[in-house]
């Protein structure tokens, strides 16, 4: 299952640098690990702010949420999530 996923990062301002760090270095290699598997297909920064448009292909809901809950930066994030299907005007074969 497709699901088009906004992530806004909102880390408190006496969070120290040194555990930003960190954290962000955590997040980085998780999305690129869920990348190379082919869970998270896209990942895209939105201009001008601490937030991301992904869309993810997970077997279900669950496994979705199960997925972002492990993020290291979840608990700074405000998420919105949509499920996708696809459009019957669409040219990609890898569409589902």
């Amino acid at each position: 299952m497709l699901f088009h996923v906004q992530m806004t990062v909102r880390l408190p301002h006496d969070l120290p640098e040194a555990r930003a760090d960190e954290l962000k270095a955590r997040e980085r290699a998780m999305a690129q690990a869920l990348q190379h598997e082919g869970k998270w297909r896209h990942l895209w920064r939105i201009a001008g702010r601490y937030a991301n448009v992904s869309v993810f292909d997970v077997a279900s809901p669950a496994e979705l949420h199960d997925t972002l809950s492990r993020l290291p930066l979840f608990p700074y994030m405000e998420i919105e999530v949509q499920p996708l299907c696809r459009h019957v005007s669409s040219i990609h074969d890898d569409d589902r």
